[in-house]
């Protein structure tokens, strides 16, 4: 096979009979290639350089392993399966389902192993892709199961191809329990499948080095039985000691209970408001009507984790300051348990390590939040495949509340509720688009973690910062509107940044009478009172009574489009900046960056035609 750099020189066969090829594929002849393990050995990254690890199905039976070559634009995969059968599927597709996939496929007929690029069409049917961009590393049988090491660029040019770019990835994967003919006797849908999300394109930052005066903090619900049922959002208070002073937090990691791996799907602590002085101790679910009520206003997040993710680090010139006086002693962790095999008597100590330390350091580091406030005014229509709803943090707003220096933004976690499908913020200065700070183009509303960018976003005085969101609400009857309840919507990017300023949100909405003309247009467009325009029924109420067609539809998008806005500019406890904030125009945006043209990867030498015969070698255990 290619070794990294070097042009590839294939081992050949003598060729099948046509009545074999045509048995097996139906089509031209194939062309064959046997893969000897021994001789890939030189070829293949070693452990320590696969720093990604996660598992992919609940029985713990499939993990992947990888690591990120920014220089030549390429993931190695690493595919440990535990218990094979007849083989395995592997793969990506836009939001993990087994249609419409990009997929890896090993397989055997009953004699012969194979392994090939492929991919399946909208009705879960898997096709040999021509183009077979997955270059097979090793194959190798060791104690724990098979292993399988491969390699594939972000980018192939191939239309059948999922291109891997920053943000949520859903993976896909699948197990054959029985041999099949050829790769096209395979359908994906009558397969065992599942999904897992994950952010593969990790950013490749040095982690700073940690002071000799850092300390640890473990927040975590001791030994709980995790209840059977597929979700639980479980929450437990952790009380911080009696005259803790000033720290800065310079790093968190997860702690993961031995053999539940699989089970915690994500977890993040949060501190409580600083005039709660008092906190019930309380250990359960979440939705549980034991909860104390007060727990639902500690939400100033201090750490967020989400699975496959590894231990956060903050700039070395700034911490998270928690501690001391204006700052709780309460802290609420909140766990997520994904169990879709509803497994009974599972007991878990999972939670997040805290590293701190009483040296502070030069700056304080704040959470902004951006987007639109959580308001009615801001809705999306029913049988939305793609409503987009933008939040604006204005010019006037970052040129009163900034500091001189500006600001620098080195981490950010997106956020919407169910509908949400993508997820963008983008720098503009001089009325020019400069960067984007943050973009989830495959963003899931079950995936949400805090992620260091790339490279840290300066933001001046005068700056605009623009968050957009895309919404799908094809299963809805009725309109989904802004607000806090899980079937509303939210649209926010909490952006992580130093030095910390007043400035805590910077947000938007629809100007309140303006959405109000346009219910009165509608009422004129139907020739009656279907939409209640009269002071007793709410914005929602409205909503509801909208008839939703096109006309509709098109002019509440317009109007989102082009109507003034009230702003934000929000200190603690939802107080204003002095300003004029209503009736605002929307920030002019003159020039736009340009979609990215994707770099399609040079070829040093031909794919192969067909599907790879592996022989696999090795200890079987």
């Amino acid at each position: 096979m290619q070794a990294p750099g070097r042009c590839c020189h294939w081992a050949s066969l003598p060729g099948p009979s046509v009545r074999e090829v045509a048995s097996m594929y139906g089509t031209a002849v194939a062309v064959f290639l046997v893969i000897l393990v021994a001789a890939l050995q030189g070829s293949a990254p070693t452990e320590s350089r696969l720093p990604y690890h996660i598992p992919l199905d609940p029985e713990g039976s499939l993990e992947l392993s990888w690591n990120v070559s920014y220089a030549q634009e390429a993931i190695d995969f690493q595919l440990l399966v535990r218990r094979l059968e007849a083989g395995v599927l592997f793969g990506m597709s836009d939001r993990g389902k087994p249609e419409n996939a990009d997929l890896v496929v090993l397989w055997t007929d009953g004699d012969t192993a194979y392994f090939a690029d492929a991919w399946s069409d909208q009705n879960g049917q898997i096709h040999l892709d021509p183009q077979q961009d997955y270059q097979l590393l090793q194959v190798q049988r060791t104690p724990e199961g098979l292993v399988l090491l491969f390699k594939r660029p972000f980018g192939t040019c191939d239309p059948k191809d999922y291109l891997i770019e920053d943000g949520t990835v859903h993976l896909v994967y699948g197990i054959l329990e029985k041999p099949f003919q050829s790769l096209e006797t395979i359908n994906a849908s009558g397969l065992r499948m599942g999904l897992q999300r994950v952010q593969l394109l990790k950013p490749d930052i040095p982690n700073p080095k940690l002071p000799s005066d850092t300390y640890t903090m473990e927040i975590h619900a001791p030994n709980i039985r995790i209840p059977s049922r597929e979700t639980t959002y479980w929450c437990h208070v952790k009380e911080l000691p009696k005259g803790f002073s000033r720290h800065h937090i310079i790093m968190y990691e997860p702690i993961v209970t031995e053999g539940n791996e699989a089970l915690v799907h994500h977890m993040e602590v949060f501190q409580c408001p600083p005039e709660m002085d008092s906190v019930p101790y309380f250990s359960g679910p979440c939705d549980s009507e034991t909860k104390p009520d007060n727990l639902n206003y500690c939400r100033r997040v201090l750490a967020a984790w989400a699975l496959g993710a590894k231990a956060f680090y903050y700039p070395e010139e700034a911490g998270l300051a928690f501690g001391g006086p204006g700052s709780s002693r309460y802290l609420r962790l909140e766990v997520h348990y994904h169990n879709p095999l509803v497994k009974e008597g599972q007991h878990d100590s999972s939670g997040i390590r805290l590293y701190y330390t009483p040296t502070l350091r030069r700056f304080d580091a704040g959470i902004m939040e951006l987007g639109l406030v959580y308001t009615p005014v801001m809705a999306i229509p029913p049988q939305e495949t793609d409503f987009v709803l933008t939040g604006y943090c204005t010019d006037n707003c970052t040129q009163l509340a900034l500091p001189p220096s500006g600001i620098h933004i080195f981490a950010s976690q997106l956020h919407t509720h169910l509908a949400g499908r993508k997820v963008v913020t983008v720098l503009v200065r001089d009325g020019r688009e400069w960067e984007i700070v943050n973009q989830d183009n495959h963003y899931s509303p079950h995936f949400q973690e805090i992620r260091m960018l790339k490279k840290i976003v300066s933001v001046h005085r005068g700056d605009v910062l623009i968050t957009s969101c895309t919404y799908n609400t094809e299963d809805r009857e009725q309109a989904t509107v802004g607000g806090f309840g899980i079937m509303e919507e939210m649209c926010v990017n909490y952006v992580h940044y130093y030095p910390q300023t007043e400035l805590e949100l910077c947000k938007s909405a629809v100007d309140a009478g303006f959405l109000q003309e346009y219910f009165h247009l509608i009422n004129r467009f139907n020739g009656g009172k279907e939409v209640c325009t009269c002071p007793q029924p709410s914005v929602p109420q409205q909503f509801a009574s909208v008839p939703w067609n096109s006309f509709s539809r098109k002019v509440l998008q317009a109007l989102y489009g082009f109507a003034p806005i009230s702003m934000h500019c929000n200190k603690s406890w939802a107080i204003r900046f002095q300003g004029e904030w209503n009736l605002q125009p929307l920030p002019k945006v003159i020039s736009s960056l340009g979609a990215p043209t994707p770099q399609c990867p040079p070829r040093r030498c031909p794919t192969p035609a067909g599907p790879t015969i592996i022989s696999i070698v090795g200890d079987r255990g």
